[in-house]
Formats: C-alpha cells, structure tokens, sequence
C-alpha cells in the first residue's frame, strides 16, 4: 500500500488546516489508517485513526479539535484519508505522517507498515 501526505502549510493559531492522505495500491488486508505527528526534538506520537468500517479514535491533546474521515473509491482503488484540524495551536506544529495498519483500531506505531512521507504544519503564535 502507498501513502500520499499533502495539505500541510503555515497556519495561525486558532485557523484551521486540512491534511489530505492519498492511499492506493493492494489495500485488500489495511483495516485502518492513522494520522502521527512528530515535533521537532519530540518523539512521534500518535494522532487520530480511522477504521475502514469508520470508527474513529483521537489522542486527548487534539480531541475536539480534529476530525479525522475517509472517502472510498467506488472501486476501492483511491482511497483518501481527511484530517480536518480546527483551533490550532502552537503546540500542534509538527511533521504529520500518514499510515496503514492491518490491526483493527490500532493507535500502536509498530502495528502501522506503511508510512507516507509527511507534511509539515506550522502554527504560528
């Protein structure tokens, strides 16, 4: 499976962003996508996931705040990945990372395969 990140740019705090994660390729055994976020000197850490059957799961520092959704291709070929961020902080710059997992609902980096090569979002105070 490939992973296409894209939307990242310079946001000022409290504006809001949408991040785009193309997903193609044999996607026949991914169950979920998620959203990770790496800030500089930081560890990555977990953001938002989304099953293909559509449930959601958030970490608590962007809960309320980012929604995370799909939209399937009729032919399952395309798939897109949305992360709509809303009241950005300062805290929430970062390198946003896209990826696939065959776990069901995972949020655990080492169960994600498949990473796309990340968008940069800065917010600015």
């Amino acid at each position: 499976v490939q992973l296409q990140a894209s939307g990242g740019g310079l946001v000022q705090a409290g504006g809001s962003l949408r991040l785009s994660c193309a997903v193609s390729g044999r996607t026949f055994s991914t169950t979920t996508i998620g959203w990770f976020r790496q800030a500089p000197g930081k560890e990555r850490e977990f953001v938002a996931a989304i099953s293909w059957s559509g449930s959601t799961y958030y970490a608590d520092s962007v809960k309320g705040r980012f929604t995370i959704s799909i939209t399937i291709s009729t032919d399952n070929v395309k798939n897109t990945v949305y992360l709509q961020m809303i009241s950005v902080r300062p805290e929430d710059t970062a390198v946003y990372y896209c990826a696939a997992s065959r776990s069901y609902g995972s949020r655990s980096q080492p169960d994600f395969g498949s990473w796309g090569q990340g968008t940069l979002v800065t917010v600015s105070s």
